[in-house]
């Protein structure tokens, strides 16, 4: 009269474990499902029935409670359909229990017995896998289940299916391992730049130590261009790095690439998007840009443009490597370790400093435009670099003048080869790490001193120049940081520089 099943909810990136208990009992013919359940798992008794019924299977004509335990955890989404239909199955006698003791299954079923995917399957698996159980998943949540299983995971097609392999008149099969290809997917080249030098040096340093990098110039000098080039400098994720950002992708609902497997992914959302749309939310909470570009790189172009309050909400994660998404019922934790390529006009026109073209933008609306970034903001960018015009000489040179991306990236990989042993990115080190890996000299103190008090830098600007100076002195070769790489670090800051002034404003 009593069964357990196994299965998985979807809470951020995990999957906590439930248990789904169906009791049948005497009674006026009923069904009930409690457990804190959300309307698509309500619903869900309507779905089992017909499906029962259209495979041939007999609904139980008695009064059956459902309980998706722990009660405390929401449920939602179709996922538990399956391990509801197979329960009532075992406690009406129609399936021998036996056969799911150390079995998980999850899935939504059609009316008629078709299993239906699902989203967060591979969380699911990896916990399943840690838990020591087998899972049973739907044959279209195949490829991406086997990215983490073996022969702990089957899948199938149909309910019958289900049952006969539970029963032993069939046996399902393991899912085939889905093939991936680890070569990194076609980027455009860096020596396709002409000129540059200033900013394809500061792509360099931002890719090899994991930097935050704000280009700033006027419209058509290269800022976009530059940016899409550094997916071909980064190195390749590891398999930890690369399961991580297919389980955000799993839990999303996007597909899962399998050309450039171990490429680190590069998201670029448009100046339109929402707070919500950048760093997740809404009211069943999905992760945002932010966490898919985990791992990766998340690029903002035309960043003033940006609505104020969604680049406010960036501040947080870029330093946490996390974002925290609070509801009434529940708390929802989404990696979001991702480095920022921002593009942006000196002012509204775009043409301020240009060397042909007037400005036709007042000293208060350059203020007001520029306002638009907070100085918090600016702080979390390690390095502030202009994009300035080229000339028509310089722009008819042919790509063989210019290092290639694969060039670049063997020091980039050189560099984060010797971070790893470190304990991580030169971007992300800080507290001990920090006064370990970026010791200077007493004259170099004394510069830094003053290069604060001269362009009003905060602590934490301060600590930014310093892990850009090691990671400069590694691309030199350097065991130790030496003056030059620090003033080369302090060039790269151009926006700490304290704005003149403007009679009458106040951002």
């Amino acid at each position: 009269m009593l069964a357990t099943i196994h299965t998985r909810a979807r809470l951020g990136v995990s999957a906590p474990a439930v248990t789904v208990e169906v009791h049948l009992s005497s009674g006026l013919p009923s069904l009930s499902i409690v457990g804190l359940a959300e309307t698509a798992v309500r619903e869900s008794k309507d779905r089992v029935r017909s499906a029962l019924m259209n495979a041939g299977f007999e609904f139980p004509a008695r009064r059956i409670t459902i309980n998706l335990a722990p009660a405390d955890l929401p449920k939602e989404g179709g996922r538990f359909d399956l391990a509801i239909a197979l329960g009532i199955l075992v406690a009406s006698g129609q399936l021998p229990p036996e056969a799911l003791g150390e079995l998980e299954c999850m899935g939504e079923l059609a009316l008629d017995g078709s299993l239906r995917p699902v989203r967060g399957v591979l969380p699911a698996v990896m916990a399943a896998r840690e838990a020591g159980r087998r899972i049973l998943v739907p044959r279209d949540n195949a490829d991406e289940a086997s990215l983490a299983g073996g022969d702990d995971v089957l899948a199938a097609g149909h309910l019958l299916a289900v049952c006969e392999h539970l029963a032993g008149t069939t046996t399902l099969s393991p899912v085939t391992p889905m093939a991936l290809s680890s070569l990194p997917a076609e980027a455009p080249d860096l020596a396709d730049v002409r000129g540059q030098h200033v900013p394809k040096r500061a792509l360099e340093i931002a890719a090899a130590g994991g930097h935050n990098l704000l280009l700033f110039g006027p419209p058509g000098t290269g800022k976009s261009m530059l940016a899409s080039r550094i997916p071909g400098l980064l190195p390749a994720l590891d398999d930890r790095q690369a399961l991580e950002v297919a389980s955000v992708h799993s839990v999303a609902g996007l597909p899962i690439r399998t050309d450039g497997w171990r490429q680190p992914p590069y998201r670029a959302p448009h100046h339109t998007a929402s707070a919500i749309a950048l760093v997740g939310g809404g009211s069943s909470p999905r992760p945002g840009e932010i966490s898919l570009a985990h791992n990766g790189v998340l690029f903002l172009d035309e960043l003033p443009e940006f609505d104020r309050k969604v680049l406010e909400v960036l501040r947080e994660p870029m330093e946490s490597g996390e974002i925290v998404i609070s509801r009434a019922a529940s708390q929802v934790t989404y990696p979001a370790r991702f480095q920022v390529i921002a593009a942006m006009n000196p002012c509204p026109c775009g043409y301020q400093g240009h060397p042909t073209i007037d400005c036709q933008c007042s000293p208060m609306q350059v203020a007001r435009y520029q306002a638009r970034l907070s100085g918090p903001l600016l702080d979390r960018f390690d390095l502030h670099v202009e994009v300035p015009v080229q000339g028509g000489e310089v722009l008819m040179q042919s790509s063989s003048a210019g290092e290639t991306s694969a060039q670049v990236r063997q020091r980039v990989v050189k560099v984060r080869e010797g971070a790893r042993r470190r304990g991580g990115a030169n971007a992300s080190l800080s507290g001990r790490a920090l006064e370990q890996h970026c010791v200077v000299d007493d004259d170099s103190k004394g510069m830094l001193v003053g290069a604060m008090e001269k362009l009003g830098l905060s602590a934490r600007a301060l600590h930014r120049i310093l892990r850009v100076a090691r990671t400069i002195a590694d691309l030199a070769g350097a065991e130790d940081i030496r003056c030059e790489h620090l003033v080369e670090a302090l060039g790269y800051r151009k926006l700490d520089r304290k704005p003149a002034r403007v009679p009458g404003f106040s951002p």
